[in-house]
């Protein structure tokens, strides 16, 4: 799949959310990118050809109240494309992994642990 149709389906997604949900979503940014780069496997355990998606940032039930007062770095959503198209094997099964990937991710970026994540999402 071309890059400007998976970042379309990441973009339909996040377009999608409850309102409640976009609403909560400040100073974070999304990046599809092939891989994980050396930094963000250092954040995580999953090797380069497994990880799917990536949070990295302050999570926004640890943001206290001076989080916004002086420039911050937007969080990171990373969404690693050649991973998830390496286990998918057609266009409805992509679709639905960038989905729940998408949606992982958001849920680390609101503060659950993954357990949490995983237990919400039915995984």
């Amino acid at each position: 799949m071309k890059r400007e149709e998976f970042e379309k389906i990441v973009e339909e997604t996040i377009e999608s959310l409850p309102e409640e949900i976009k609403q909560k979503l400040d100073n974070v940014v999304f990046i599809v990118q092939d891989y994980p780069d050396s930094d963000e496997l250092k954040k995580t355990k999953a090797s380069k050809y497994n990880l799917l998606g990536l949070y990295t940032g302050i999570p926004l039930s640890k943001r206290g109240t001076s989080y916004g007062m002086y420039p911050a770095t937007p969080d990171r959503i990373f969404i690693f494309k050649a991973n998830i198209e390496r286990i998918c094997r057609n266009e409805k099964e992509l679709k639905t992994k960038i989905r729940e990937v998408v949606l992982h991710e958001i849920g680390h970026y609101l503060g659950m642990s993954e357990e949490e994540v995983r237990k919400a999402l039915g995984e």
